[in-house]
C-alpha cells in the first residue's frame, strides 16, 4: 500500500476548522502532528514498541506500522480479520494480533514483520491481547464467549483455555505472574496466576461500571480503569481496594500510563484527553484535560519520548434514527490518521 504522510505545524493544526484541535489556554501538552494513514476501515487498539519508535495500528483487515520518526507507514500485515489488538514479545522477536472475525491470532517476525503462523483460538472473537514476559505465555481474550486462549509464546501452541465470568476488555501484567482484566459486563476485574492460569481473585470496580481500557503502575502497584460511566478508577493490584475516582470525558476506550511522570491518561472519544496525575501512588488528582479529535478513543503512550499517539477520523453527520435510536456515522473517506501529541516541555 502507498504510505502518505501529512505532518502540520501546531500553529496550522490550531488554524484549521476541519482538523478537530482546539488550544488549552495552559497546557503542559501539545498536539505536534496529524499522520495521515491510507485506509477507510474501522480501528482499535494502538501498540507503541519504543525502542524502536513504531506504533502498531489495528486498522480494518490490516495492521500498520508507523514509524513515528519519519510519520511513513514502514511495514504493513495483511489478512488481519476485524483487527482488535496486538502484543509484543520483543524478547521472543514476535508480535501477535487478535482478530476478532476468523476467531485467530496472527504471529508474526517483529524485524521483518513476516507472518509466521496463525493461531486458531479456543474462543470467538479474540479481542484484547496480552503476552505476560514473566511466563512467556499469550493471552487472547474472546469477547463472545467469556474465555482467554493462551498460547506458549515460544512454540505458538494453544495450551489453555481460561473461564471467565463475564466479557473481557483489556488485559495487563505486573511481570512477577500476575495477569488482570477487565469484565466489562459485570463490573469487576479479574487477577489470573500465569503459572496456575487459574483465576485467583476478582474484585468488584464500584463506583465504576463497564470497565474498558486497563493500565498499570507496577512500581506502587496500581491499576487504572476507564468505565463506561464516565470514571477513572484507580484500584490497588494487590489488594482489590479502590483507592480513588476521577471523572473523564465521555466515550473512553483507552487509557495509558507513563510511569517515568506518573501520568495515567484516558483517551476520550468525546474529543479529549483527561490526564491523572499520581505521586508515589499516594495523591492522585486531575492535572488538565487536552482537547485532541472526536473519535480519538483509543490510546498508546512512548514512554521514552512521551509521546501520546491516538487514532481517529473525520466522520460525515450522523444519519437519523427511529424514535430515540441512534446511528453511528460514517467515516469521511481519506480521513484516517494518528494524533500525536507531544509534552509542551
Amino acid at each position: 500500500m502507498n504510505k502518505t504522510k501529512t505532518f502540520l505545524c501546531f500553529a496550522l493544526i490550531l488554524g484549521s476548522a476541519s482538523s478537530g484541535f482546539t488550544q488549552a489556554k495552559t497546557s503542559d501538552y501539545k498536539p505536534v502532528a496529524k499522520i495521515k494513514v491510507e485506509g477507510d476501515g474501522g480501528w482499535d487498539y494502538i501498540t507503541s514498541d519504543d525502542e524502536t519508535g513504531y506504533v502498531y495500528i489495528s486498522h480494518s483487515t490490516i495492521v500498520q506500522v508507523l514509524d513515528t520518526k519519519t510519520g511513513t507507514v514502514k511495514a504493513t500485515i495483511p489478512d488481519t480479520k476485524g483487527v482488535h489488538g496486538i502484543a509484543l514479545a520483543k524478547d521472543l522477536n514476535k508480535g501477535f494480533i487478535s482478530n476478532g472475525k476468523d476467531t485467530s491470532v496472527t504471529v508474526f517476525d517483529l524485524k521483518t514483520f513476516a507472518t509466521i503462523t496463525k493461531v486458531k483460538v479456543t474462543g470467538k472473537n479474540p479481542d484484547a491481547i496480552l503476552y505476560d514476559s514473566f511466563s512467556k505465555k499469550v493471552f487472547a481474550y474472546n469477547g463472545r464467549t467469556s474465555n482467554a486462549t493462551v498460547i506458549d509464546a515460544k512454540t505458538n501452541a494453544v495450551v489453555a483455555t481460561i473461564p471467565l465470568e463475564g466479557k473481557p476488555e483489556f488485559s495487563v501484567a505486573d511481570g512477577k505472574g500476575k495477569v488482570f482484566v477487565n469484565i466489562e459486563d459485570k463490573h469487576k476485574v479479574c487477577m489470573i496466576n500465569s503459572s496456575t492460569l487459574k483465576v485467583e481473585q476478582t474484585w468488584a470496580i464500584a463506583p465504576g461500571e463497564e470497565p474498558s481500557g486497563l493500565a498499570i503502575d507496577i512500581k506502587n502497584h496500581r491499576l487504572f480503569l476507564v468505565c463506561g460511566n464516565n470514571l477513572m478508577i484507580i484500584m490497588n493490584s494487590e489488594t482489590g481496594k479502590v483507592i480513588s475516582n476521577f471523572p473523564i470525558g465521555d466515550g473512553s476506550d483507552g487509557i495509558a500510563f507513563d510511569p517515568s511522570n506518573e501520568r495515567a491518561y484516558s483517551s476520550n472519544g468525546d474529543g479529549t484527553i483527561t490526564v491523572v496525575q499520581g505521586k508515589n501512588g499516594g495523591e492522585y488528582k486531575i492535572l488538565e484535560t487536552i482537547p485532541t479529535q472526536k473519535g480519538a478513543r483509543t490510546i498508546a503512550v512512548d514512554t521514552k519520548t512521551h509521546h501520546l499517539y491516538l487514532p481517529t477520523a473525520e466522520f460525515e453527520p450522523a444519519p437519523a434514527g427511529e424514535g430515540n435510536e441512534k446511528k453511528r456515522p460514517s467515516m469521511k473517506k481519506g480521513s484516517f490518521c494518528i494524533l500525536d501529541v507531544a509534552p509542551a516541555k
